[in-house]
């Protein structure tokens, strides 16, 4: 994506750094000469199917460090490569478009443990250089973007090329205008990013959100937008206040003001409140709310913009994704399930193609309107969007730093050895000096290549990853990041146990977990948002075999 994602918008140059002094002149993009089409504003009788849009918002919401989804469901949703494939493949239908994100976007959580300070720094760099690919223009910082300070905050704004917006906290530039196809936009933004206990990040201090956003439509009126589009990194309910008290925001977007691990959250449907919009795409790029708007008739007078589809039916559509979801779930568990028939399989695919075809004539479905109008959409991040060259290879880039840095920073990290009387870890080659049987049947698994793929992804020395991918990880005579040669995959003794005196005895009982709890998976990795819709029960049939739970 090394063409400009915002054809006619005029690129900035400004380093945003706003916690040392609001730089009134850096509010206006900088220009240089890229020509456009002539998509913008149109008659108002015009066709609503007729034009581009004059302005295109791709919104996203708590992005909260999630480059790509991690786990074993096939097509999970989630990946920055994929959503800068998807806003590149979209370039000629949208020529003139922004995008804008609320709630924290560079770090996981709000603190970084001593020991990650390099790979979540790294990743947060990662995630300000795939930013400035698809072209982020503006976001409303959370408080996990404070994670490594203000000066690293300053630092990842000017990689990314993108305002760190919050006009109520002091110090902290408030609205950047962008000029679109000769529509200028203002991007106002409020945050609120104080943690658990009430306290606000080192050197941070709020002042009331609803004033700072009036302030800052105030002053982006003055710089001459017409179109007003708030970010907000707030509690849900003091977001929509402000839509409330601020009614020429046309576009209202939500985002956490703090965001704690790697759980999914689900969809919620857009809301009208007045004339204003407002969204919140699911946070950990799940998805993209894709907002068109349509500006008609001449440059006098305030824009209102109408709903011309989206809105009223987001709920029926939120309804459908989740039974699309859901049963994609189904039929991706199903895979290799020898217990399950081919007519079963066969119906449910029948069922999810007509699931789909009645969602995309739901989105398809428009509301004639006069005088200018919005379009809504929500977009599904999916790896059949592809994945961006230019985006998957700074990921790589970043991979393979944290791997090489990471084989030496922990080169001397062993286990915790195992107290007196414990048992310790052995590995798979000891079990099979007495369990050849069971060897066979694992060694057709895919816990047996666990371990491989994360070496072919240089992902092997990655603490995010690691740990699901190795027998003890983090036990007493256990496995590390480093120290793992005969506990890598997922071998027997992630199930049964460390199983050193079993080894010794094998005669004597309860040394080992002879029947593991199917359950058992689910606590240790296969959960949300690792795994979705995973069926114990199902999927231990996959793992059994002669000598191995079955005779």
């Amino acid at each position: 994506m090394k063409r400009s994602l915002l054809l006619g918008v005029r690129r900035g140059y400004a380093l945003l750094i706003p916690f040392l002094a609001i730089a009134a002149a850096a509010g206006v993009a900088a220009c240089q000469g890229c020509k456009v089409p002539e998509t913008g504003a149109v008659s108002a009788d015009a066709d609503t199917t007729a034009v581009a849009p004059t302005v295109r918002l791709y919104v996203l919401s708590t992005v909260a460090g999630a480059l790509e989804p991690c786990g074993c469901t096939k097509d999970q949703l989630g990946g920055i490569d994929h959503l800068a494939a998807l806003i590149e493949g979209q370039r000629d239908e949208a020529p003139n478009r922004l995008v804008v994100g609320a709630g924290p976007l560079l770090f996981t959580d709000p603190e970084v443990k001593p020991e990650r300070s390099s790979q979540d720094a790294w990743k947060a760099e990662a995630m300000a250089l795939a930013a400035k690919e698809i072209g982020l223009a503006a976001w409303a910082p959370g408080e996990n973007d404070w994670a490594l300070g203000a000066d690293a905050l300053a630092r990842y704004q000017e990689q990314a090329g993108a305002a760190a917006l919050a006009g109520n906290l002091e110090g902290t530039k408030g609205v950047v205008v962008r000029d679109v196809a000769g529509v200028k936009v203002g991007l106002v933004g409020a945050s609120d990013p104080k943690g658990r206990t009430g306290a606000y990040p080192e050197g941070v201090k709020a002042g009331p959100a609803i004033e700072a956003m009036k302030a800052g439509i105030a002053e982006a009126k003055k710089q001459g937008a017409r179109v007003f589009v708030g970010l907000t990194a707030l509690p849900r309910g003091e977001a929509l206040r402000i839509a409330d008290s601020v009614p020429e925001l046309h576009v209202l977007v939500l985002g956490k003001p703090s965001e704690r691990g790697d759980g999914n959250d689900g969809q919620k449907p857009p809301v009208m409140i007045g004339s204003t919009l407002v969204v919140e795409a699911p946070n950990h790029l799940q998805a993209v709310a894709v907002v068109d708007l349509f500006v008609r008739g001449g440059s006098d007078g305030p824009l209102v913009f109408a709903d011309a589809g989206g809105v009223a039916r987001a709920e029926e559509l939120i309804s459908l994704s989740a039974r699309i979801r859901e049963l994609e779930i189904r039929l991706n568990g199903w895979e290799g399930d020898k217990r399950v028939s081919a007519k079963d399989v066969a119906d449910r695919k029948a069922d999810l193609e007509k699931l789909r075809a009645e969602k995309a004539k739901l989105e398809a479905a428009e509301t004639k309107v006069t005088g200018s109008f919005f379009r809504y959409n929500l977009v599904e991040v999916r790896e059949k969007l592809g994945a961006d060259k230019d985006v998957a290879a700074q990921l790589l880039a970043y991979y393979k730093r944290v791997n090489a840095h990471n084989k030496e920073a922990f080169a001397d990290r062993v286990p915790e050895p195992a107290a007196k009387g414990e048992a310790s870890y052995i590995g798979i080659d000891a079990c099979t000096n007495c369990h050849d049987e069971e060897r066979k049947v694992f060694d057709g698994t895919a816990h047996a290549r666990a371990y491989a793929t994360l070496q072919q992804d240089f992902k092997e020395y990655n603490l995010d990853c690691v740990s699901c991918h190795v027998t003890g990880y983090g036990k007493p005579g256990g496995s590390t990041v480093t120290h793992n040669a005969s506990l890598q995959n997922v071998q027997c003794e992630e199930c049964h146990g460390p199983g050193s005196l079993h080894a010794k005895d094998p005669e004597k009982k309860g040394l080992i977990v002879l029947s593991p709890p199917p359950e058992s998976c689910v606590t240790q990795c296969h959960h949300p948002p690792h795994v979705e819709g995973f069926d114990p029960m199902a999927k231990m049939q996959l793992i059994l075999g002669p000598g191995h739970g079955r005779d």
